[in-house]
């Protein structure tokens, strides 16, 4: 699969290109629940924030992105309430990726800007999941935009492949752009410009720069750099990292600015709380080298500084660094063989495939009808699918061979019942009443003392087959091109500079919140008449004969009368 440059306009109802030649897409092709809305005054915000999709049911909703398994990826959500929905009430609710929580978003507290989380991970199974799950009654969770890059081999390999980085800051120190980003920055890292007081600006000499570093920072961030006063005056690195302690992950990145002459050297090192941490750093001219804070517990009480060593003749510089939170160890997710057997469970039936992203994590918000057991990889112990208006034949899942539960009663499931879930072995309950089943009932389900099997209500062999209405048609997902919600978009006029907002520290206690009931709708249909032709006839002659007959009573009656 060739690398991901994915972005995803949650809630628009076309694609398009902007100004930066990055191509936008509608997300239909990856969520199939939710609605679209507009924000109150799209005009006023960057383009792909005029738009959302908003999400009412479900404990959570995710969009499915392909990915090639063991990839590293960027990953970035952007959020931007807007007063979509005129109640002037922004919520709060929880992000989560590949069955892990990542934060809480709460537009309550910036409303009126966007709020923009970025993590850096590997991806573990051939594709990645971002979700949106609701914390809170009444406080409904969307997505405005989503971002996924594929990023480089050695790119962040400092980080254990098991363990998510989530951005607080990155930062192109004396640059003289306020956001570098693609396609300066083949990655689209997002750059802000920043500077530093008592601190001066200066421009790299270099007609070109060579990077050969693992993270690969682009060109543009080492163009410039700040350098302190003298070699007696310290850089102070500002990490805007919280007040309670925990991992972090900080890269700075240096390039001499200057052609220097056989007289003179720069040389630093990186300190924390005034203690040598990093050998020295000599900035090559025209190249890059990196410096890296790794397996490190910090918070905003620790002090980052770079201070030149005793032989240097100039004083410190910095071109550009990036400042990460390190999460706990990523959940393995669901077992591969009960995510796989939920897939041909879903590929058959459309109505089940509103459900996306890991069924069972982060607990508790698993997919509604499933029962998922506490293992630290989590098996698939129940299908509870009663009157989900599913019908046509069950594919073969049973690779999902920890189930013991099976409740598919009240659908409209036809054919014979499949021989695959006889090989279940620790199957305990099958409920297939108020089906359409028909046939015999497999030899290795009769036999099995240890499950109790329910039919009633089927047309097996044997059975009087029940007559059976049509059964509700299941709700479809909202149209992503609704003309109610989704105002239709002009290709922007202004570059798509998103604000970075340091992501709260993640809370290991969640709240859960079932998801609203759905009411199938009614649906009313004409009689059927079947039989053949000449019984037909005959009721038509017979009604014929009766109205004649009624008609000559009555002028009988009149006769009399007159």
């Amino acid at each position: 699969m060739d690398a991901v440059f994915l972005s995803i306009d949650c809630g628009s109802s076309e694609s398009y290109t902007d100004e930066n030649g990055i191509e936008w897409t509608r997300d239909d092709a990856y969520i199939q629940n939710g609605d679209n809305k507009t924000v109150a005054y799209p005009s006023l915000v960057p383009y792909p924030m005029s738009t959302m999709r908003v999400f009412s049911t479900r404990k959570k909703n995710c969009y499915s992105i392909k990915v090639d398994e063991g990839e590293r990826v960027l990953v970035r959500a952007s959020f931007y309430y807007g007063n979509y929905d005129r109640k002037n009430s922004p919520p709060v609710f929880d992000l989560q990726f590949d069955g892990n929580f990542w934060t809480t978003v709460n537009t309550s507290l910036r409303s009126y800007d966007v709020l923009s989380y970025e993590a850096i991970y590997v991806v573990k199974r051939n594709f990645t999941s971002i979700c949106a799950a609701q914390t809170k009654p009444g406080q409904l969770p969307f997505i405005s935009a989503i971002e996924v890059r594929s990023l480089g081999i050695n790119m962040y390999s400092q980080v254990p492949s098991n363990l998510a980085l989530h951005l607080i800051q990155r930062a192109a120190l004396g640059a003289n752009q306020t956001i570098i980003r693609y396609p300066d920055d083949a990655y689209d890292r997002t750059w802000n410009g920043a500077y530093g007081f008592g601190l001066s600006e200066v421009a790299s000499q270099a007609l070109s720069i060579n990077i050969t570093t693992n993270n690969s920072p682009p060109t543009a961030v080492l163009k410039n750099a700040v350098v302190s006063a003298s070699t007696s005056h310290i850089i102070i690195l500002f990490t805007d990292l919280p007040a309670k302690p925990i991992p972090v992950y900080i890269a700075t990145y240096f390039s001499e600015v200057l052609l220097l002459n056989p007289t003179q050297k720069r040389s630093f090192q990186l300190c924390i709380d005034d203690k040598p941490f990093s050998d020295p750093i000599i900035p090559p001219f025209a190249s890059a080298s990196e410096a890296y804070v790794t397996n490190r517990i910090a918070s905003a009480s620790n002090s980052f500084t770079l201070q030149a060593t005793s032989d240097s003749t100039l004083p410190p510089l910095v071109n550009a660094m990036e400042i990460y939170t390190v999460s706990n160890p990523l959940t393995n997710g669901t077992n591969v063989k009960d995510v796989e057997g939920l897939a041909v469970l879903q590929s058959g039936l459309k109505v089940l495939q509103e459900w996306s992203g890991d069924p069972c994590l982060p607990s508790p918000y698993t997919w509604d009808w499933v029962q998922c057991s506490f293992d630290l990889i989590p098996r698939i112990t129940a299908l509870n699918l009663s009157g989900y208006s599913l019908s046509g034949s069950l594919r073969d899942f049973s690779s999902m061979d920890s189930l013991q539960t099976i409740d598919l009663s009240d659908n409209s499931f036809s054919g014979n019942i499949p021989e695959f879930l006889g090989t279940l072995p620790n199957l305990t309950l099958l409920n297939l009443a108020g089906n359409r089943f028909n046939g015999t009932i497999p030899t290795k389900l009769s036999s099995n003392k240890q499950l109790k099997l329910v039919v009633t209500g089927n047309c097996l062999n044997g059975m009087s087959c029940p007559h059976q209405s049509p059964p509700p048609l299941p709700k479809e997902a909202p149209s992503p091109s609704s003309p109610t919600d989704t105002e239709n978009k002009t290709p922007p006029t202004t570059p798509f500079p998103f604000q970075n907002e340091a992501p709260p520290t993640p809370s290991s206690t969640r709240t859960e919140t079932e998801a609203e009931a759905e009411a199938p709708p009614v649906v009313f249909q004409r009689p059927s008449f079947t039989g053949n032709s000449d019984s037909m006839i005959t009721n038509k002659l017979a009604m014929i004969l009766g109205a004649i007959i009624q008609f000559s009573l009555v002028l009988a009656v009149l006769s009399k009368k007159l």
